[in-house]
């Protein structure tokens, strides 16, 4: 076993292990907000606001895919981290072996779908006939991109599943220059369009997954897999899917919330698209730590329950939302004091009502954010515990408070109704997870006795 990359966080301080285990898979998220940010920005500056808008008009719909894509890994690597923590190396190779015969299948399906039908959904959902065009030809090169989407977050989960969530980020960082190299090349020396963005996104993320698997298969031997641990296995299969499906449908049933409202605000007009596209962009560069403490909270769950070590599961998360809740108030402060100027990295100075407006949305999210934490946090635990289907019912609530807003709040309000959308998605999640996740150690402690 790779001794110096794995990590067991079943024992030591629960504080300590969780921040040590966070701050790599924040690096790596933050790369990965580093390179759609480059993209926004390159695309902001150099083809203006209409193609700004374009992008920002397919972020539910690649959100609503995507996010099925990376829920599924990441729900594939928490039996993994099961078998890890219990110390069964065997059935451990197999749930990986099986998970990548599952990817190559899905991968397949879901491609062939979305390129067959991209158009026809943004038309659904009244994309404007200004940034149509754009907008297809970003999301269709997206979306033939999605088998090496699969293989970095299958490879990654792994990864971090075995205690590692150094070496993900690192891979990432040379994604990420990749990216803002080839966004140059692409948009500004060949002219390529919004559709160069999108190129640049999924040649780097291939190479950040290649390089992932190269040195998962070098430096992890407890990952040999035998020629018998190859083969595909109805129990595992089952029990990959168990997971993995319902964490991608929980990804999605959120997003068919997002998608109605980006219908809502298409039918805004474009400014307005704009405004939540570079205000959502600047967001998620903070929304970073919320999930990487969620993620973190996955592997320390699934590792401390495979082992039999319930009572480390409490205070590890009391720990997370400490941290969480002291980030929010910083963040907070740093964006109602900063946001004007932190958006000119999207859209030029004279855009003042796109920016008016993206500030607008940005304050109303970034005063509930540990609303938004406390969904990150708990739903994670929860999966982590092995109850993926609780993750889907917290995904509904969030759907159907964005329907709410996106049908109910902005015929009413307007753009307002849409600066309410996150935050009312949020209590509505909230509302339904804490309860369930006491729920949930209830049963766990009933299943086995507490490790001494």
């Amino acid at each position: 076993m790779a001794k110096d990359t794995t990590k067991n966080m079943t024992a030591g301080n629960p504080f300590r292990l969780i921040i040590s285990f966070a701050l790599p898979v924040l690096f790596g998220l933050l790369f990965q907000q580093l390179y759609n940010m480059i993209d926004t920005m390159i695309v902001g500056k150099f083809l203006g606001p209409d193609a700004l808008g374009a992008v920002g008009a397919t972020g539910s719909l690649n959100f609503l895919i995507i996010g099925f894509c990376a829920g599924i890994c990441n729900g594939f690597s928490i039996p993994v981290a099961h078998q890890f923590g219990a110390g069964k190396e065997s059935n451990l190779r197999k749930a990986v072996a099986n998970s990548l015969w599952l990817c190559i299948f899905f991968a397949a399906i879901i491609t062939l779908f979305t390129v067959i039908f991209c158009r026809k959904i943004l038309i659904i959902m009244n994309t404007p006939n200004a940034l149509l065009d754009d907008a297809y030809r970003y999301i269709i090169v997206i979306f033939a991109g999605i088998p090496v989407i699969f293989l970095y977050n299958m490879v990654a989960g792994i990864i971090r599943s075995l205690g590692d969530s150094k070496t993900p980020v690192y891979f990432l960082a040379l994604a990420s220059i990749i990216n803002i190299i080839l966004d140059i090349v692409f948009i500004y020396c060949f002219h390529t369009g919004v559709e160069g963005a999108a190129y640049a996104t999924i040649i780097s993320q291939a190479v950040s997954g290649i390089s992932c698997l190269i040195f998962m298969k070098k430096r992890f031997t407890i990952l040999q897999i035998q020629k018998e641990e190859w083969a595909f296995d109805p129990y595992w299969a089952k029990t990959l899917c168990h997971m993995g499906i319902p964490m991608g449908l929980q990804y999605s049933v959120t997003a068919i919330g997002s998608v109605a409202l980006q219908t809502s605000v298409n039918s805004l007009g474009k400014i307005y698209v704009t405004s939540v596209t570079a205000g959502q962009r600047l967001a998620q560069i903070f929304w970073c730590p919320y999930d990487a403490l969620g993620t973190t909270m996955a592997t320390y769950a699934g590792q401390n329950i495979g082992a039999g070590k319930i009572d480390r599961i409490g205070p590890g998360m009391k720990s997370a939302i400490k941290t969480a809740v002291i980030y929010s108030v910083f963040v907070f402060i740093i964006l109602n004091l900063l946001s004007p100027k932190l958006l000119l990295l999207f859209v030029n100075k004279g855009n003042t009502s796109i920016i008016h407006w993206a500030r607008t949305y940005i304050l109303f999210n970034s005063s509930t954010y540990i609303l938004l934490a406390l969904v990150n946090i708990i739903r994670f635990t929860i999966q982590g515990l092995g109850f993926s289907n609780f993750a889907i019912l917290a995904g509904l609530f969030e759907m159907i408070a964005r329907i709410i807003a996106a049908f109910g709040l902005v015929p009413v309000l307007g753009y307002y109704g849409v600066c309410l959308a996150d935050p009312l998605a949020w209590i509505f999640a909230d509302g339904f997870l804490i309860p369930a996740y006491l729920r949930c150690m209830r049963i766990c402690k009933k299943r086995m006795k507490p490790a001494d």
